[in-house]
């Protein structure tokens, strides 16, 4: 493929195929992850976001995009951690909360700042939980007890 043809609506469409490896449901874009786009004399430039400061994933990630991208549209990509932005859950698409949910795994409320008890369950959506520990499987995840259904879930940890 010529490069000076590929469009940024292209590199998004490639981009929708990178996947969180700790939550597979989720792309990049779902997750907010990316903050911009560039084609510049025959390379391509994406900035990205990692959701968490100390996620152990991002250089993973960061590979995972360039080798996607580069894959689907045979084109030289660069992938830079976007320093002047940091992540938030508020990035988190509308798809991203209802696959989350598929997931069972509970996501932020919007705008939450904190982890809370009464965090909805997403196993069967009562509100009857509480918190048992600020730390889940994963960095950016947290354990919920539902006292209806008797499961423990994780929630997606709100940041702000």
């Amino acid at each position: 493929m010529d490069v000076n043809v590929v469009t940024v609506d292209q590199i998004y469409e490639a981009l929708s195929y990178v996947h969180d490896p700790e939550i597979p449901a989720l792309n990049v874009l779902d997750l907010g992850m990316i903050t911009g786009v560039q084609v510049r004399e025959g390379n391509v430039l994406i900035k990205m976001i990692p959701t968490f400061a100390a996620c152990p994933a991002v250089h993973f990630i960061q590979k995972e995009i360039r080798e996607e991208v580069e894959r689907r549209l045979s084109v030289q990509v660069s992938v830079e951690r976007d320093k002047t932005i940091q992540w938030n859950t508020n990035r988190l698409s509308e798809a991203a909360y209802k696959k989350l949910k598929q997931f069972k795994i509970a996501p932020p409320d919007k705008n939450q700042k904190e982890l809370v008890s009464g965090t909805e369950c997403p196993f069967c959506h009562s509100h009857h939980t509480y918190l048992r520990s600020p730390f889940g499987s994963t960095l950016c995840r947290a354990l919920h007890y539902c006292k209806d259904c008797g499961q423990v879930f994780e929630q997606f940890k709100p940041v702000e």
